[in-house]
């Protein structure tokens, strides 16, 4: 199966990660930015480098979009290059386009004009940071919808000694472990029948009210 290609277009920190992530990862990567030594620091991992301000006339006319499957807009700061990055991407037939918006009008404003999909890096990042702090006895919290989310979890001592299939934890809460970390090692082909440990961390997925209730639990019934 062919990889995905993607388009990021704005280097600051959020599109840098992205494309860095991205390129080191394998795939194809065309990296856009006004900035040349944003560009530089780029290069060495981006497919496609290029120094362009989008806002020029011209300048997304002369992309080719063509093999792009996703494109990142992640211009924030300069409303006016968001808008015109996220049309021409649409109109250039980018099946994907994801957008950072600096507000809920800049937001609803690439919304309306076609973004798939608009982030709030730093509020979905308080939000997280929130959530982990009233999430109790999780380690850590990653929300998947509005009502499902996985969580990270201790092994609590009145599980340690006991398997899965003995815990029933499905049946009793209607959550599901999906991994077991212990150190750096993550499995997720779990032998149901072996007895959980002490200092194992659990990956668990199950829905947002049902994860509240056992996070303040005391795991005692």
């Amino acid at each position: 199966m062919k990889k995905k290609t993607f388009a990021v277009i704005g280097l600051g920190k959020f599109g840098y990660a992205v494309a860095e992530t991205l390129a080191k990862a394998g795939y194809e990567v065309l990296a856009v930015d006004g900035d040349n030594e944003r560009i530089q620091a780029i290069a060495p991992y981006a497919s496609y480098p290029l120094c362009a301000d989008v806002t020029e006339p011209g300048v997304m006319e002369s992309l080719d979009f063509s093999n792009v499957d996703v494109a990142v807009i992640g211009i924030s700061d300069h409303m006016e290059a968001s808008i015109i990055a996220t049309l021409y991407a649409k109109e250039a037939g980018v099946s994907y386009v994801l957008v950072k918006a600096n507000g809920v009008l800049h937001g609803h404003i690439l919304k309306k004009i076609g973004a798939d999909e608009v982030i709030f890096p730093e509020y979905n990042t308080g939000v997280r940071v929130a959530k982990n702090f009233i999430s109790g006895r999780f380690k850590d919290f990653f929300e998947l919808s509005d009502e499902v989310s996985m969580v990270e979890m201790h092994v609590p001592a009145s599980w340690v000694g006991k398997s899965l299939i003995e815990l029933d934890l499905r049946g009793r809460y209607g959550i599901n472990v999906i991994a077991i970390k212990e150190g750096e090692n993550v499995t997720i082909e779990m032998n149901p029948s072996e007895p959980l440990r002490s200092g194992q961390t659990l990956g668990i997925v199950g829905k947002n009210e049902i994860l509240s209730r056992l996070s303040e639990s005391n795991y005692q019934d």
